[in-house]
């Protein structure tokens, strides 16, 4: 009897990779594994939408049970992976099955990262990255009154932004002296924090959390490295994700904070393949980059498909990210990192505008606020050749696709 293909993680990744393998006409066997007991969710709206009440559970879920069937793709949930064998190319799950496979797809995902602070496991202290996650926020959300997000991230500030908009008292408590100044520019580090604190949120900058305090064993607080006490009654950790590489790591696969992986998704292994945030990939300068957004996850999860089924479609397209913060909605594309010159488009004062970014005169990045038109255009920018120059950028009477060039 021939072996399915095995996909281990239901997520958006690895919902992706199994139907983009029956899209491109794979007739085999589709194994879907997940450890969640949920069928497969989106996960944005969790530290947005989902937590302000405007989404449902429901509205939540990517695909009905019949869509399963239709597709003939068999999914697994509460089914955790202990093992992979890739001689014998089989898997060994918690629950004691032994799965042989054809090819595998792992599509672990990530996990919160737990700062090394006391208290840090305490009830109350929650993160942000799965439905159960959530869930447990929602239902304590109610009966807190002051909410204390360490780390100034996309995922904290999120938190931060829905608590304001409930009503609650909220504090950010960020080590970096700008808010997340791992993925944008200093221009929209300070953007945020205006905004931030025009809401009625405190941002506490350069501040670390010495410890989570208990008062007759209930959160009452948190001490920070200056001294300050930190009145709450929840604490939202936002100090970014560890990627879930240990089954591949254990099974041999070459790992750097990632599975390193190719532009088509392939391992060290031939018959293993791994997509989305549990992977780092090998750049065209031989370094390796960890991109953590569901485009990457999707994206690469088609490449991988079409390179099982033998086509050469390299995922090649610019990152994209987005963030939702109370009535501001940032799309990025490209990365900043590393730029030389950055040009405003459009008036701040508007609250629809976007930055530029340049490297020796290329364009590298676009952040845009509240203005999808200059996003939209920068996908196809950054994703082609083009010979878009400063002062265009900058000039809102030129058209910026008359810049792309194929």
């Amino acid at each position: 009897m021939a072996r399915p293909i095995v996909i281990i993680g239901a997520g958006q990744g690895g919902l992706q990779a199994a139907e983009s393998l029956r899209s491109a006409k794979y007739d085999g066997d589709i194994l879907l594994l997940g450890d969640e007991a949920h069928a497969p969710y989106n996960r944005p709206p969790l530290s947005k939408a989902f937590l302000l009440g405007e989404m449902t559970q429901d509205q939540l879920t990517i695909r009905q049970p019949a869509v399963f069937e239709k597709k003939r793709i068999e999914l697994k949930t509460g089914m955790r992976v202990e093992a992979i064998d890739p001689k014998a190319q089989s898997l060994v799950c918690q629950k004691g099955d032994v799965i042989e496979y054809e090819k595998l797809i792992i599509a672990t995902g990530s996990r919160a990262r737990i700062p090394p602070i006391p208290n840090a496991h305490a009830e109350g202290v929650h993160c942000i990255r799965t439905l159960d996650d959530t869930l447990t926020i929602a239902d304590e959300m109610d009966s807190v009154e002051n909410l204390v997000v360490i780390g100034g991230g996309f995922i904290g500030l999120e938190m931060a932004a829905v608590a304001r908009k409930l009503g609650k008292n909220v504090t950010v408590v960020e080590f970096a002296d700008r808010l997340m100044a791992r993925v944008v520019s200093p221009a929209v580090s300070a953007y945020y924090k205006s905004l931030h604190e025009k809401k009625g949120c405190i941002i506490r900058l350069n501040a670390a959390a010495e410890k989570i305090l208990l008062d007759q064993g209930k959160l009452s607080g948190v001490l920070l490295n200056s001294g300050e006490e930190l009145k709450s009654d929840m604490v939202v950790l936002g100090v970014g994700v560890l990627p879930n590489e240990e089954l591949a790591k254990t099974a041999g696969l070459e790992c750097d904070s990632g599975i390193i992986i190719n532009n088509k998704g392939q391992t060290s292994d031939p018959n293993i393949y791994a997509i989305g945030d549990c992977t780092a990939q090998v750049t065209a300068d031989g370094s390796l980059r960890r991109l953590e957004s569901v485009q990457n996850a999707v994206e690469m999860a088609k490449a991988a498909a079409n390179d099982i089924m033998g086509f050469d479609k390299p995922f090649t397209a610019a990152p994209w990210f987005w963030s939702d913060q109370y009535d501001v909605k940032l799309q990025m594309v490209g990365l900043s990192q590393g730029f030389d010159e950055m040009v405003l488009r459009g008036d701040l004062e508007s609250g629809s505008f976007s930055y530029f970014y340049f490297s020796s005169g290329k364009l590298i990045a676009i952040d845009s606020f509240n203005q999808s038109a200059d996003h939209m255009a920068g996908r196809k920018l950054l994703s082609s050749d083009n010979n878009l120059a400063s002062q265009q950028a900058g000039d809102l009477d030129f058209n910026l696709r008359d810049a792309v060039l194929n």
